[in-house]
């Protein structure tokens, strides 16, 4: 085989046994790797409850993976979600998903419960338990230091180990495996951390080809204002969208009660450059080094946590957003669900959070200690607990990020309709809604977004299983990686057929969706945004929402998907792509 190791490492920490379980080509060729293959090794586990221990752990890396093909470093990893109770899966990158390819290993499937605090430390085709409870409660950073000299590291912080719904996995210190509580997934395993080494290539089936395939997008990439350009992701990180944000008046402001926030302009992108003077950094294989630190270290934080922080809580303190991205990182927290459960807290209680509350709350999340007791639930949790459902502005009990619905129908539709919660990322409408890319789209109409966000949805379903960057898709697309893909793996491919890889993926997600009660009910967005405007701008008003063109929005998706009127997968059209459905 070409481009995958063919092969698997399953481990169980209850037996504290493992073994290595073969891939056929043909299984390679359907699922792809990442995302996709993930998927299928979840779904004989998904009705368990997320705290069963028997509920697997999945990190799964891609066929261009540790190769030249651009930006192959990330790596899916895949639960059922302690947030949401949906599929779980986020996309990380660093250096892990390489370090793994590199042991020889496509994926790697954790089961049952340590019966003590553990890691799992890997060099190449080896493997070893080794007892962690002399670092129960240590902080990310703490794990990563002890750790870095034995390989790339994924660890957890005290939020999983405390219960934050929302806690994170972290990679190589600076890399969130955020949304849906991942890290509360490692936690219930009492798995503390992972290391992983290796020393081996990954065999290219025609390296001449992939040299050609990544010389075009690098071209294309290099062509791009959004990616490469001055005040593009590459020199300005994903900060590079705050002010646009926020002149589309779709800016998430005090807990999406408005969407501007007057003190933007002292917030964005080139105020942190101004402060902080940040370098480029980034994840293993990648030239757009989208990652900034500053010039003693900072950590800069990503688009949605930078606004967050920010506008969503009305906060004009950029170093109070330094240190809640900081201590989110070091406790295992997702910055968005952190944020927006401090915004849904402040509106309920009626109380605006000064600087000094922002970060004392997020202690007191992460130790699960006072307030943060509740708070650690999430957003949709605590609001339900007090009565007040309206205020948590949740999709599947996951939070918004930082895009206005108001702003931008199509990403209405994605939040909805999105198989993990509220995300930008299952579609990423804003590309062509607001980037232009590749062409612009009305914003604010539903006309034709149905079919658009299911064609989005497949192609970031290829991407999420290669294990590539979507940043690289604002410039390039799948006709590139295709080649690249034909190149490494020497199966003739085109980007339709990868397409077709991509919609097996999502609807294989919405089979285990629908296995745990999920439908129509709940692909929905809260009523604020049905109910109300967002601020207008120079020339032109927000309005809310309409909700009869907002439901047959969402009709024609799922008659689009091959969906029933529910929202629920049908027989024949799960039997067309390779799975097994009974409804």
């Amino acid at each position: 085989m070409f481009g995958w190791c063919g092969r698997l490492l399953q481990i169980d920490l209850t037996k504290r046994t493992g073994f290595e379980q073969s891939l056929s080509p043909e299984f390679c060729r359907m699922f792809i790797g990442g995302r996709g293959m993930a998927g299928y090794f979840l779904k004989g586990h998904v009705t368990r409850a997320w705290d069963d221990y028997l509920m697997p752990l999945l990190l799964f890396t891609g066929p261009l993976v540790n190769t030249a093909s651009p930006t192959s470093g990330r790596m899916c990893i895949m639960s059922r979600s302690p947030l949401t109770g949906t599929v779980g899966d986020s996309s990380v990158g660093g250096s892990f998903g390489t370090s793994l390819k590199k042991a020889g290993w496509d994926g790697l499937i954790i089961t049952g419960r340590s019966d003590c605090l553990c890691g799992i430390e890997i060099t190449d085709s080896h493997w070893v338990i080794r007892d962690a409870d002399h670092l129960k409660g240590a902080m990310t950073d703490m794990v990563h230091e002890e750790c870095e000299s034995k390989g790339s590291v994924l660890c957890v912080g005290p939020a999983a180990e405390n219960g934050i719904r929302f806690s994170s996995i972290m990679v190589d210190r600076h890399f969130a495996a955020g949304r849906n509580g991942l890290g509360l997934v490692c936690a219930g395993k009492n798995l503390k951390y992972i290391t992983v080494k290796g020393s081996a290539n990954t065999p290219v089936h025609n390296k001449t080809e992939l040299k050609a395939a990544r010389e075009q997008i690098y071209r294309l990439a290099a062509a791009s204002p959004v990616l490469m350009g001055e005040a593009g992701i590459s020199n300005r990180g994903t900060g590079a969208l705050y002010d646009l944000m926020d002149s589309r008046c779709m800016m998430p402001t005090e807990n999406f009660q408005r969407t501007r926030f007057s003190d933007a302009a002292r917030m964005n992108a080139h105020a942190y450059q101004k402060k902080f003077r940040p370098k480029k950094d980034g994840c293993k294989g990648c030239h757009i080094l989208c990652k900034k630190r500053g010039a003693n270290g900072e950590v800069i934080p990503e688009f949605e946590t930078m606004s967050h922080f920010s506008a969503l809580l009305v906060n004009t303190d950029i170093d109070s957003i330094i240190q809640a991205n900081r201590i989110c990182n070091s406790m295992g927290m997702d910055t968005i669900s952190a944020a927006a459960t401090l915004a849904c807290f402040s509106e309920i209680t009626g109380n605006r959070l000064t600087p000094d509350r922002i970060i004392s709350l997020l202690e007191d999340i992460g130790l699960s200690k006072g307030e943060g007791r509740e708070l650690g639930k999430g957003s949709a949790a605590f609001a339900d607990d007090t009565g007040c459902n309206s205020a948590s502005m949740s999709v599947k009990a996951q939070e918004i990020p930082a895009y206005d619905p108001r702003g931008a129908y199509g990403m209405a539709l994605a939040y909805a309709i999105s198989t993990r919660g509220a995300c930008h990322l299952r579609a990423y409408p804003i590309s062509h809604e607001i980037l232009r890319k590749p062409v612009s789209t009305d914003r604010f109409s539903f006309q034709g977004k149905a079919r658009i966000i299911k064609i989005a949805e497949d192609m970031n379903a290829v991407v999420d299983s290669l294990t590539v960057c979507k940043f690289l898709f604002l410039a390039a697309s799948l006709e590139e990686f295709a080649k690249a893909y034909t190149a490494v793996t020497g199966i003739e491919t085109s980007a339709q057929e990868l397409i077709r890889a991509g919609e097996r993926t999502v609807y294989q997600e919405r089979i285990m969706n629908a296995l745990n009660g999920f439908c129509a009910a709940h692909d929905d967005l809260p009523e604020r945004f049905f109910e109300s405007g967002g601020t207008s701008g120079a020339g032109f008003d927000v309005p809310g929402l309409n909700r009869e063109d907002f439901l047959q929005a969402r009709a024609r998706y799922y008659r689009i998907r091959g969906l029933d009127s529910n929202g629920i997968p049908l027989q024949h059209k799960a039997a067309e792509l390779g799975l097994e459905w009974k409804s």
